[in-house]
C-alpha cells in the first residue's frame, strides 16, 4: 500500500516519459470529438444484463444508449444502431466478439437498421464491449464506413483486473459514489472492486469501531455488492488485521488490544476474538469468498506492549504466528485470504524502509518462509518503478517462495490535490508489461488517500482507464484509444485531464530519476497551497523558477477547458478544481516577495493596492474561498460522505484565517497602528538544498516551521 512519502531528492520533474502528456498549453490541440449523433438501442440481451444496462442508460454521459425496456423518443440523434448481446460459452473466459450487419451505416437498404451483435462468455465482457462501442460511435468517419471498426474481438489478459479505493483516509465513498465508479469500471472491463476499510465498516456491538468516521453499514455494503454483481464485478472485503489500525486503537475501548499506536497486540486471545468480529462483519455482506486481510507496514510489531507482556521475541516470529492465526480464522469461515507481501521481506531484511521490500538480494530463510501458510495469497505491490525488469524480478522472487502473486499497481493519488497521471502511466506501463510477460493472472490498481484524501477522485479515472485498456491488449493502448474511451465512458477530454497534473509539474532540464530506486512524484501544488501565507518559509525552494507564469498558464488553459465543449465533455466541469488551485498559486507564490519589497521600501501606495479590491492579497482571499467551496461541494460531497471532510476544511480555515490576519496587519501598518511586521524582518533560508521545488511534503511539514503544528 502507499508508503509514507519522504522528501524527494530527485531534481527532475520531467513529464516526457509518458506518451499521454499534452505537450502544449493550447486547449485546442489534440483530439476533439463532437457529441455522438448515433443512438444505440439494446433490443436483445440476456436477462442477467437488464439491471446493469438500465443503470448505464440512466447515467451514460452522452445519453445515447437505451434498451428496449427504457426506450424514449429522441430527436437528438440522426442514426440508430441496434445491439444484441448473447452469452457464448464456447468463447474462452474473458473473450468477446463484436460484429456488424452492414459495412456502411449511411448506405443501408431501405427499411434496414445497422445491427451490432455482441457475443461474450463472462458478464463483464458484455459491458466492456458496450464501452468500446460507445467509443467507436463517438469517432465515426464522415463517409459512414464501419466495417473495419465494428468487427473485432478482444480477450482479457488477466483472470481478474480491478481497482481498490481507499475509504479509510477521511474520505468514505457514498453508496452512490461507489455506484458511479462501478459503472465506469464495468464499461472499461474491470471485474474486481475493493473498498479499503481499516475501521470504516460497522461491527455489531462495537460503536467505537469507525466512530464518527462514516463507517459502512452492512446494508450499504450489500447494496454495493448487488449493484456490482449486475455489472459483472466481484466485490470483496479489504481490511486490516494487524497494522494501520491507529484510528481504532486511539479509543480507550481498544487500549487492551494495542501493541503500538498502530499495531494490534498479537498472541493475545482477546485480539483474535475481535478479529473474528472484524472478519465476519467485513465479509458477510459480499458474495465473494475472497478477503484481503492487509498486514502491510506493521512496523514495530512485537516491540511495544507485546514485549512488555510476552518478553523479547523476534518480530518475524510474532508476525508469522499472528498470520497463521488470522489465516485459520478466515479458513474456518470458508474464506480465501490474501495479504500485502511487504512484511515478509522487510522483516527478513530487519529494515522498515521501502527499499528493503524491493531489494532483490534480501535472503528469506527456509524456516521463515515455510511457516507462512501455503494456501495464502500474497499481493506484491509496487507503485514506484518505471522499468518492467524490476517488477519481473520481484514476481519471480514470490514464485521462488512457492506463491503465485497477485500484483497491485498504483494511481498516484495520495498526499496531493490531483492525481500525478504522467508518472502513473509510466509506472503502470512497466507494471502491466511485467505482469503480461511473466504470466501473472490477477492484477488490481490502488488509489490511496494518505494525509487527508484531498485529491479529486475523478482525476484517477484516466489511470483506471489505462488499466482497463491495457487489460484487453497484448500490447499497450494508444493515445487515440485513451482519448476516445475517456470521452465516451467518462465524458472528459483526456488531454485536459492529464494536463491538469501540471499543477505539480515544473519542467526542468535535469534528469534525476535513479534507475532502480523508488520514485515519488512531487506534490508541489499541495505544499505551496497550504504553507503559511505570512512566513512562506519554503519560498527559497522555488526562487529559480518562474512559478507565477507557470501557474498563470495552467490556470488559463484549465479555465477554458472547464467551460468549453461541455456537451461532449461534461466531466470537464470539474477541471475548475485544478484551475482554481493554479489561480490561487499564481497569486500566492510571490505574495510574500511583493509584500516584503513594499514593506522594506516603505511603499505605502503599493501596500494599499495589494490589500484593496482586485489587489493580489484580496484576490487571493477571494480565490481561496471559491476553491474551498468548490472542493467541498463539487469534489468531496459529490462522491463521499461528509465524515472526514473536517480535515480538509480545517486546512482551508487555517489558510483563510492567516490570509485575513495578514490583510488586517498590513492595513494596520498602512494606518500607522503598528510599526512593523516582525516575520518580514526575518530572512528566509533554503531548507532542502539542491532539490528546488521538487519535494513531497505532508501538511504538517508544509504548513509552518513550528514542529507538530506548534504542539512542541
Amino acid at each position: 500500500m502507499a508508503a509514507t512519502t519522504p522528501i524527494n531528492t530527485d531534481t527532475n520533474l520531467d513529464n516526457s516519459h509518458s506518451d499521454f502528456v499534452s505537450s502544449t498549453f493550447d486547449p485546442d490541440s489534440g483530439k476533439h470529438f463532437s457529441p455522438p449523433n448515433v443512438l444505440l438501442v439494446a433490443d436483445q440481451y440476456d436477462p442477467e444484463l437488464a439491471n446493469g444496462f438500465a443503470e448505464i442508460v440512466r447515467h451514460c454521459p452522452h445519453q445515447n444508449f437505451v434498451t428496449s425496456e427504457t426506450m424514449w423518443d429522441s430527436d437528438n440523434h440522426t442514426y440508430k444502431f441496434n445491439l444484441s448481446f448473447s452469452q457464448d460459452i464456447t468463447l474462452s473466459s474473458g473473450q468477446y466478439t463484436v460484429k456488424c450487419s452492414h459495412p456502411n451505416y449511411k448506405e443501408l437498404p431501405i427499411g434496414d437498421t445497422l445491427q451490432i451483435s455482441v457475443k461474450y462468455n463472462r458478464r463483464i465482457e458484455a459491458f466492456r464491449a458496450l464501452g468500446r462501442i460507445f467509443g467507436i460511435v463517438l469517432d465515426l468517419d464522415g463517409p459512414g464506413y464501419v466495417e473495419n471498426v465494428l468487427n473485432f474481438s478482444e480477450e482479457a489478459q488477466f483472470e481478474t483486473l480491478g481497482v481498490m479505493i481507499d475509504c479509510s483516509r477521511s474520505a468514505v465513498l457514498t453508496v452512490d459514489g461507489a455506484f458511479y465508479l462501478l459503472r465506469n469500471c464495468a464499461l472499461m472491463g474491470l471485474n474486481t472492486f475493493q473498498l479499503y476499510t481499516e475501521d470504516t465498516y460497522q461491527i455489531n456491538g462495537e460503536p467505537f469501531f469507525g466512530y464518527l468516521r462514516g463507517a459502512y453499514t452492512p446494508e450499504e455494503l450489500s447494496a454495493i455488492d448487488n449493484y456490482a454483481c449486475d455489472l459483472g464485478i466481484e466485490v470483496f472485503a479489504c481490511i486490516q488485521t494487524l497494522g494501520h489500525l491507529g484510528q481504532m486503537l486511539q479509543w480507550p475501548r481498544f487500549s487492551g488490544l494495542r501493541d503500538t499506536n498502530e499495531v494490534l497486540l498479537a498472541n493475545f486471545e482477546e485480539t483474535y476474538t475481535f478479529i473474528e468480529k472484524m472478519v465476519d462483519a467485513a465479509s458477510y455482506p459480499f458474495r465473494s469468498k475472497r478477503i484481503h486481510i492487509g498486514m502491510d507496514e506493521a512496523h514495530g510489531v512485537g516491540e511495544g506492549r507485546h514485549r512488555q507482556i510476552f518478553g523479547m521475541k523476534e518480530s518475524s516470529e510474532v508476525f508469522v504466528n499472528h498470520l497463521q492465526r488470522v489465516n485459520q480464522i478466515c479458513k474456518s469461515r470458508g474464506l480465501k485470504p490474501m495479504i500485502w507481501s511487504d512484511m515478509l521481506f522487510t522483516l527478513a531484511a530487519r529494515s522498515n524502509t521501502l527499499q528493503s521490500y524491493y531489494d532483490q538480494d534480501v535472503p528469506l530463510s527456509p524456516n521463515y518462509t515455510s511457516s507462512v501458510p501455503d494456501d495464502l495469497t500474497l499481493v506484491f505491490w509496487d507503485y514506484y518503478h518505471v522499468h518492467a525488469e524490476i517488477y519481473m524480478k520481484k514476481i519471480q522472487q514470490h514464485r521462488e517462495l512457492g506463491f503465485e502473486p497477485w500484483v497491485a499497481g498504483g494511481i498516484w493519488t495520495w498526499n496531493r490535490l490531483y492525481s500525478a497521471l504522467p508518472f502513473t502511466f509510466d509506472s503502470s506501463r512497466a507494471c502491466l508489461r511485467a505482469c503480461k510477460e511473466t504470466g501473472v493472472r490477477n492484477v488490481f490498481v490502488t488509489t490511496w488517500g494518505d494525509d487527508g484524501n484531498e485529491y479529486d477522485i475523478h482525476s484517477a479515472l484516466p489511470g483506471i482507464l489505462y488499466y482497463g485498456e491495457h487489460g484487453y491488449l497484448e500490447g499497450e493502448p494508444t493515445t487515440e484509444m485513451m482519448q476516445r474511451q475517456f470521452a465516451a465512458i467518462c465524458g472528459g477530454r483526456f488531454d485536459d485531464w492529464v494536463f491538469a497534473s501540471r499543477i505539480d509539474a515544473i519542467p526542468t532540464d535535469k534528469e534525476g530519476r535513479e534507475e532502480n530506486k523508488p520514485y515519488f512524484p512531487p506534490n508541489i501544488a499541495k505544499w505551496l497551497l497550504w504553507q503559511d501565507p505570512i512566513y512562506c518559509f519554503l519560498a527559497p525552494q522555488h526562487q529559480a523558477f518562474d512559478l507565477e507564469r507557470h501557474y498563470d498558464e495552467v490556470a488559463k488553459y484549465l479555465g477554458q477547458a472547464c467551460q468549453g465543449s461541455l456537451n461532449t465533455y461534461p466531466l470537464n466541469r470539474l477541471l475548475k478544481f485544478p484551475a482554481l488551485i493554479a489561480r490561487a498559486l499564481n497569486l500566492k507564490v510571490h505574495l510574500r516577495d511583493r509584500l516584503v519589497e513594499a514593506y522594506n521600501s516603505s511603499s505605502r501606495d503599493q501596500l494599499i493596492v495589494m490589500v484593496s479590491d482586485g489587489g493580489q492579497l484580496k484576490e487571493l482571499q477571494r480565490v481561496v474561498d471559491e476553491l474551498w467551496k468548490f472542493h467541498r461541494d463539487k469534489i468531496w460531497l459529490s462522491l463521499c460522505k461528509p465524515f472526514g471532510m473536517e480535515i480538509v476544511e480545517l486546512r482551508y480555515g487555517g489558510l483563510r484565517t492567516r490570509l485575513e490576519s495578514l490583510a488586517d496587519r498590513v492595513i494596520s501598518l498602512i494606518k500607522g497602528e503598528i510599526s512593523d511586521i516582525p516575520e518580514y524582518n526575518s530572512p528566509l533560508l533554503c531548507v532542502y538544498d539542491g532539490v528546488g521545488p521538487n519535494l513531497v511534503l505532508d501538511f504538517t511539514r508544509a504548513w509552518t516551521p513550528s514542529r507538530g503544528l506548534g504542539t512542541g
